[in-house]
């Protein structure tokens, strides 16, 4: 019985370090991908096993990452498609940057996410419509980019979504106001001259086809 014991443990064990590596793995591509003028990066340590003691890393009693908070850190550089690999992030929190580059369209595989604050970049491309995907998503902030296209409409079956901001941006096309949006204010679109207007006055119909990038 000891022995079964004793593997289980192990098992478990391996597990643990095998997450972490791949978490720390993510959040190192992560720290290559940007300049980091002031530093804050630099417990980013990747021969160390767990990611869960570098600063700005909040992780859970499994030792899972659960928070990441860059704010105002003065980061520049891009997004990378690994951070896609934490599945138990909550908090994505990488506002007030000079961060470039697309959204990656990654970001659909987090599962856990409940904020995604990207605000306050110089971010281009389109908003990705994989993020239909992150069901627990409560605030979704990407005002202040350069961001380019349409407002996915699959955006609007994020059900549990409270605050919606992408002001300030070059989006183009129509408003689509069903489902959780059907709750937003036009401040949530604020200073994007080529939106065309909500489609529930029903004299807009939201409209997926034409050129609009």
């Amino acid at each position: 019985m000891a022995i079964v014991f004793m593997i289980v443990l192990l098992w478990a064990s391996s597990l643990h370090s095998t997450s972490a590596n791949l978490e720390g793995d993510a959040l190192y591509a992560l720290r290559r991908s940007v300049r980091d003028p002031d530093g804050v990066l630099e417990s980013w340590d990747p021969t160390l096993v767990d990611p869960c003691t570098w600063f700005h890393v909040t992780c859970d009693s499994n030792n899972r990452v659960t928070r990441l908070d860059l704010g105002y850190a003065k980061l520049s550089g891009r997004l990378v498609p690994e951070l896609g690999r934490l599945e138990r992030l909550q908090y994505l929190e990488l506002y007030m940057n000079s961060l470039q580059g697309p959204i990656p369209k990654e970001l659909g595989g987090l599962k856990s996410l409940v904020s995604l604050d990207l605000y306050h970049n110089n971010l281009t491309g389109a908003i990705p419509s994989t993020l239909s995907t992150l069901s627990n998503l409560k605030f979704l902030r990407l005002n202040g980019n350069r961001l380019t296209g349409r407002i996915p409409r699959q955006l609007t079956q994020l059900g549990n979504l409270k605050i919606l901001d992408v002001s300030n941006n070059d989006l183009c096309g129509t408003i689509p106001t069903s489902g959780s949006f059907s709750k937003f204010s036009e401040e949530s679109y604020a200073n994007n001259p080529r939106l065309e207007g909500p489609e529930l006055m029903g004299f807009v119909s939201y409209d997926s086809s034409g050129s609009c990038n």
